[in-house]
C-alpha cells in the first residue's frame, strides 16, 4: 500500500534538537516515510541519518531557508509532505490526523494544525501569543469556512497566526515555487497569503500536535534582534491594507515580539 505522507526533516549546521526531532517522527503511531535534507553535510547530521537508518538528500544547488524548504519538499514522493523542522518536535498522532483529514477533503491545500511553545526545555500549552492566534484561526474550525478566499484572507490580513513546523503541503494542489526567496522570516506568511487566493481547502486541525521551540539561535529570534522583523512585516500588511493601516497593525504586531524572548 503507497504511503500517503512523508516527513522532510530539514537538516542545518549542527542543531541540539536535531535527534529529538527524529526521535519525534519515527514515533507516529502511523507509518510515513521519512527522509532528511540538508545543504550543510556535517559529520553529526550523517551520523545520526545512520543510526537511525534515514535517507539523507543534499541540496547542492542555492541555500538559503526557502531555497533549502524547495528542494525539501520535492524530495518527498507521496502526496502529502510534511517539512519537519529540525528544532521541533512531533506528536505521535500528527501524521495520523493529517492523513485523515486528506482523506475526508476534496482539494485541500494545506494541513496545519494547534501547537504547543518548548521554552527552556518546559512545554508550555497556553499563552498570550497562542491564546491569540487560536482566537484568530476559529473561523477555520468550521470545515466550510476553510475553502471561503475571503475569510482566509481576512484571517492573514491580521497576523501568521498559522504555525509554520505544523503544516502538511499538498504540492500538486500548489503554485510553484511553492516558496519566494524573498523574506528572511515572514516567507511562510507570505506563502500563505498566495495560497490564501488558490481553489481549495486550509485545512486546520485545532488540536496541537507538534511542540515548537523557541531558543535565540533561531531565524526569527535573530531577525527580531536586528531589528529587521518590522520592515517584512509593513510589506506583508500591505498586501491587504493601506499603508496608514499596515502602519499601525505593523506597530500592533511589534508587540508580540515579546513572546518570541526567553526571559
Amino acid at each position: 500500500m503507497m504511503k500517503l505522507h512523508t516527513f522532510v526533516i530539514c537538516a542545518y549546521k549542527e542543531s541540539p534538537y536535531l535527534e529529538e526531532c527524529i526521535t519525534s517522527v519515527i514515533s507516529q503511531k502511523d507509518y510515513s516515510e521519512i527522509i532528511l535534507a540538508t545543504s550543510t553535510p556535517n559529520d553529526h547530521i550523517k551520523n545520526l541519518c545512520k543510526r537511525y537508518s534515514l535517507p539523507m538528500h543534499v541540496n547542492t544547488g542555492v541555500a538559503g531557508i526557502t531555497q533549502d524548504w524547495e528542494y525539501a519538499i520535492k524530495q518527498a514522493q507521496t502526496p502529502i509532505v510534511t517539512i519537519a523542522h529540525q528544532d521541533d518536535v512531533y506528536f505521535e498522532d500528527y501524521s495520523r490526523r493529517v492523513v485523515e483529514e486528506y482523506l475526508k477533503h476534496d482539494r485541500p491545500i494545506i494541513f496545519f494544525t494547534d501547537y504547543y511553545e518548548i521554552r527552556n526545555g518546559i512545554y508550555v500549552q497556553n499563552n498570550g501569543l497562542l491564546r491569540i492566534k487560536r482566537a484568530l484561526l476559529m473561523p477555520l474550525r468550521i470545515r466550510s469556512f476553510q475553502s471561503v478566499i475571503w475569510i482566509r484572507r481576512r484571517i492573514l490580513s491580521l497576523g501568521s497566526a498559522i504555525c509554520c513546523p505544523s503544516v502538511a503541503y499538498v504540492p500538486e494542489n500548489l503554485v510553484k515555487p511553492v516558496f519566494y526567496n524573498h523574506f528572511r522570516t515572514n516567507e511562510d506568511w507570505e506563502a500563505w497569503e498566495r495560497f490564501s487566493r488558490l481553489k481549495g481547502d486550509f485545512v486546520y486541525i485545532h488540536k496541537p500536535l507538534i511542540a515548537h521551540r523557541i531558543h535565540p539561535d533561531s531565524a526569527t529570534s535573530v531577525m527580531i534582534e536586528g531589528g529587521g522583523r518590522s520592515r517584512e512585516d509593513y510589506e506583508m500588511y500591505r498586501k491587504f491594507w493601506p499603508g496608514l493601516i499596515a502602519g499601525l497593525l505593523t506597530k500592533n504586531y511589534k508587540i508580540s515580539e515579546k513572546f518570541n524572548k526567553l526571559v
